[in-house]
């Protein structure tokens, strides 16, 4: 997730408890997804979609947090 940023990445996961949980939580959803996909854990397609929208708030949360910390470095 946010390959581009993974410096702010780790520095954020180390300061703040919130992003941490945040990108922990996104990348447990995406093990999922992709597990679903795979044929590994079935899931209805509804479910596959609540876990990709919710993926989705999480990822523009954590994006969010990573431009706030960018423009407060700058």
């Amino acid at each position: 997730m946010l390959q581009e940023y993974r410096e702010e990445i780790s520095q954020l996961k180390q300061e703040i408890a919130h992003f941490s949980k945040i990108f922990e939580k996104h990348n447990e959803l995406d093990q999922k997804a992709k597990d679903a996909n795979e044929g590994r854990l079935h899931l209805s397609d509804s479910e596959l979609e609540v876990i990709k929208k919710e993926k989705l708030m999480l990822k523009d949360e954590a994006l969010g947090m990573i431009l706030e910390y960018k423009k407060s470095q700058a």
